[in-house]
């Protein structure tokens, strides 16, 4: 078989453009979900009964249905209920629908991440910080989280790289990310088996930098704990 790059090299600009959009959706996505899932992971290491349930309840439904369906949820089923609701059409744009269901799934995961971290500091901790003197949430924001937060550096890099890869998934509703301009390409030159090796390469080139640059930050933090 004949496989012709010409197919990738002059689609170059727009699969340049696709990666970008996917970029941002990762990018903005991650960063929301890290600060739904900082508060969830607190609420989830609560005492207080409400939150204690009410962030399991959110952690095990985000977890345990498909993304395709809170895409889907979020892109015509909110829009449903708010239109019901308020008396008018109300539709989400497709680039606020992904954002929104990929930083609520990101958000259930980054939570038990957070959640892991907090629970591995030794309790022993929490308890000299107190005694200091600390409130519980100066000790958790001065002594806790910092320690979480180093320990989760891997597994959230883990979450980016599957956000990335997750995020191709939006092209169903039609959001011309980096998966539905091959899909656009592989359409328009019946070409798809150069189209979607193109894909991959783009895939494999973002995936490999962001584990790069958690590498990094691992190694960074860990030197500047043995300068401590």
């Amino acid at each position: 078989m004949d496989f012709r790059w010409n197919i990738i090299t002059n689609n170059l600009p727009f699969l340049f453009k696709g990666a970008s959009i996917t970029l941002q959706l990762t990018i903005i996505s991650v960063a929301i979900g890290t600060v739904i899932g900082l508060f969830v992971s607190l609420m989830r290491v609560s005492r207080f009964k409400p939150f204690l349930w009410l962030s399991m309840s959110y952690i095990d439904f985000l977890r345990g249905t498909p993304l395709l369906v809170q895409i889907f949820l979020v892109h015509m089923g909110f829009p449903q209920i708010l239109t019901e609701l308020l008396g008018t059409t109300i539709k989400f744009p497709v680039f606020v629908s992904a954002i929104i269901a990929l930083s609520l799934n990101s958000g259930a995961y980054i939570a038990e991440i957070f959640r892991g971290g907090i629970q591995s500091i030794e309790r022993g901790q929490m308890e000299a910080a107190r005694s200091l003197g600390m409130t519980y949430g100066q000790a958790m924001r001065y002594i806790i989280l910092p320690q979480a937060f180093k320990r989760s550096i891997p597994p959230l890099g883990n979450e980016f790289i599957a956000i990335l890869k997750d995020s191709s998934l939006v092209s169903v509703i039609a959001l011309q990310e980096l998966m539905m301009v091959g899909r656009i390409i592989a359409g328009r030159s019946f070409r798809p088996f150069e189209t979607f090796v193109g894909i991959a390469i783009f895939y494999l080139i973002m995936t490999m930098t962001i584990s790069q640059l958690v590498s990094y930050m691992e190694r960074r933090l860990g030197k500047s704990d043995h300068c401590q």
